[in-house]
């Protein structure tokens, strides 16, 4: 018990700095990508963060397990936390990096129970539009027949794929462009099940609530009137004996 308490410490106190190192990420990948003219030490220096953003949250996966109770438990409930610290190793390429510090991120916001909601929600759907905007301009800018070739088309594609529009007046070509678009399609149903879920969760809590109250005013009532009823007999039995 000491040792998940201290687990629980340290998430706590690591959740504002691993989001900070999250933030430090996304500029990394974005500049890149947003100028691809940027000098060689720019992109260096943008290689390096995204490498030590990453080299943090295997860290604090790491020390997350050594103070964890049950430490099969530990890796069995919080499987999707180790496929993202090792996908990189696998093939050091920068989407598959953007892709871990995602689901790293996502996994940490779900474990802050003070997140709401509709933050949680809105800081997923900001950040699948501009991780998906940039990834899929990363690999459909030079791509031979593309009609992905800025950051607007990309913004705007994203837009109307997540949203499962589709307009068609913009849509990858490449392969791994495609498995963007797979992606971000099924992200935007899976918020918009959350969200309606979640609605109707606070409607029908909001009804038993309603129940409750009327069911307590009820009872309220009808022991209001038996005390009522009681006072009677009791005024009608001091009557009687009056009278006598």
């Amino acid at each position: 018990m000491q040792q998940q308490s201290a687990r629980l410490r340290w998430e706590q106190h690591t959740q504002r700095p691993l989001f900070g190192l999250a933030l430090a990420f996304a500029v990394a990948y974005a500049v890149p990508i947003v100028r691809p003219d940027a000098s060689r030490g720019v992109v260096d220096v943008c290689t390096a963060v995204e490498w030590v953003v990453w080299g943090a949250f295997a860290l604090d996966y790491v020390i997350r397990l050594a103070l964890a109770e049950r430490r099969l438990v530990f890796v069995r409930t919080h499987w999707l936390d180790l496929g993202a610290v090792l996908l990189p190793m696998f093939q050091p390429m920068r989407l598959l990096r953007m892709v871990s510090t995602l689901l790293l991120v996502g996994q940490r916001a779900r474990m802050a129970s003070q997140i709401r909601l509709t933050t949680y929600v809105v800081g997923a759907v900001v950040g699948l539009l501009m991780f998906g905007s940039l990834a899929v301009l990363s690999v459909e800018r030079d791509a031979p027949g593309g009609n992905i070739r800025t950051l607007g088309d990309a913004v705007w594609w994203s837009f109307t794929t997540m949203t499962t529009v589709g307009y068609g007046d913009h849509a990858p070509t490449t392969g791994l462009g495609r498995m963007l678009a797979v992606g971000l399609m099924l992200s935007g149903i899976a918020l918009l099940g959350v969200v309606t879920a979640n609605i109707a969760a606070w409607f029908i809590s909001r009804f038993e609530k309603d129940d409750v109250e009327e069911r307590r005013q009820t009872e309220a009532i009808r022991e209001l009137t038996e005390e009522v009823r009681a006072l009677r007999r009791e005024v009608a039995a001091l009557k009687g004996t009056s009278v006598e």
